[in-house]
């Protein structure tokens, strides 16, 4: 069997609003969407047509919530609503907050964009490639620095936690379909000098590139995490401390955490395959790229910070500076991908006037982004699949009707 979720996880459904690859499907309704009661109707009526047990929305403009509802099932089993206090994983959108810490840390006076990884690190990594390269923070946070993710040694990463039940469907389905094991998660530090560490149980030559640091854009999971462990071995907190003090607290984000030990077990959703194939609790040893469990009350509290600091009008994680680094872009014209988009923050992608980020892990699919022009912005949470083909097709025919709803709301309302 194939492992399909780890290219999702990889790639994060680039740009998954952009491609109008489902025309075929217009929205179920008839007339404008111009009000909120409006917006839900429409919103119900794709989610009975939809494959997702759950999901929630929540729309800004012009600094404002405008919208915020939840649909469907956290347990579909067991009848439990998906509500705006359900939390779940946001897979690789917790990348822009390993990009708001690197921000912090820089204000705070730790490092600059241009240090030396290896003037932060408690060990030296070397691109054996490249022995004479510097790699510097700038590189990480715009994935060109040439440490790569090797996706048999990162796929390993990823585990079922302990305590959780391996003989339902779900978990066999991970541990039989995809080797994924039932074990303690490892710490942070301990699987970067792992990975990275000539010698290493994770180490390989594939793990670096042969061209030099910022010159080739490759999307890279575990070099996130290292960014993440910069800021820790820095700062002398623990990455997860640092962010819940920096981050969370500031933005009265109390439903969000690293871990679901530090969350309200009722409030978790079931992540699911299908709407039959709930899956076990699993983490990932490379947590920062992508283990943030978030809920659609907190999350819209983040989006209207960052569409806010954006243009110039919170300060309250940075200054107005620090918000303009987060945005700025980073790379040459033309770097990235054709199609992901035109250019990169901190971790943060640029398209125009659009701001995006995206995430996508086994049972979870998730979109955050705004418009500085339009001053307009939403997030979609499901506790959906989209790592096979057919997972997929499923999530962007919601995905994008929802998308097309929303942006009819915000044009009329």
């Amino acid at each position: 069997m194939k492992k399909p979720f780890i290219v999702l996880s990889f790639f994060m459904i680039p740009i998954l609003f952009s491609c109008n690859k489902f025309e075929e499907n217009p929205l179920p309704h008839s007339g404008s969407i111009s009000t909120p009661s409006e917006l839900t109707a429409v919103l119900a009526e794709i989610y009975i047509k939809a494959k997702a047990p759950g999901f929630a929305v929540s729309v800004v403009k012009d600094d404002s919530l405008l919208y915020q509802q939840p649909f469907g099932k956290a347990d579909f089993q067991n009848g439990i609503a998906y509500t705006n206090h359900t939390t779940q994983p946001i897979g690789s959108i917790s990348k822009t907050f390993v990009g708001a810490a690197i921000v912090k840390a820089i204000e705070q006076g730790y490092f600059s964009l241009d240090t030396d990884i290896n003037d932060i690190l408690p060990f030296t990594i070397q691109n054996p490639k490249l022995p004479n390269a510097v790699i510097q923070i700038k590189h990480l946070v715009t994935h060109t620095s040439g440490l790569l993710d090797n996706p048999d040694v990162y796929f390993k990463a990823y585990h079922i936690l302990p305590g959780e039940n391996l003989s339902t469907v779900g978990a066999q389905l991970l541990t039989d379909g995809f080797g994924i094991q039932q074990r303690e998660t490892l710490p942070l530090n301990e699987f970067l000098a792992e990975y990275y560490q000539e010698g290493g149980a994770f180490y390989s030559l594939d793990n670096f590139a042969e061209t030099a640091p910022g010159e080739t854009w490759s999307y890279s999971n575990v070099a996130t995490s290292l960014a993440a462990y910069l800021v820790e071995s820095a700062t002398g907190l623990p990455f997860k401390a640092y962010v819940n003090a920096n981050i969370f607290q500031p933005l009265d984000m109390f439903q969000t955490a690293y871990e679901v030990a530090n969350l309200n077990p009722a409030d978790l959703a079931i992540l699911y395959w299908d709407k039959n194939t709930p899956l076990p609790k699993y983490a990932n040893d490379s947590y920062p790229d992508g283990s943030i469990y978030s809920s659609n009350e907190d999350l819209a509290k983040y989006l209207m910070d960052m569409m806010s600091g954006a243009m110039g009008k919170s300060s309250n994680l940075f200054s107005e500076a620090g918000y303009q680094m987060l945005f700025e872009a980073m790379l040459p014209h033309g770097e990235l991908p054709a199609g992901l988009a035109a250019n990169q923050g901190i971790f943060w992608f640029l398209d125009g006037s659009e701001v995006k980020h995206d995430g996508s892990d086994p049972g979870t699919t998730c979109s955050l982004q705004f418009d500085m022009t339009e001053n307009t912005g939403y997030l979609l949470l499901t506790n959906m699949d989209a790592s096979t083909e057919e997972n997929e097709t499923a999530y962007f025919e919601l995905a994008e009707m929802i998308q097309d709803a929303i942006k009819e709301f915000t044009t009329n309302y």
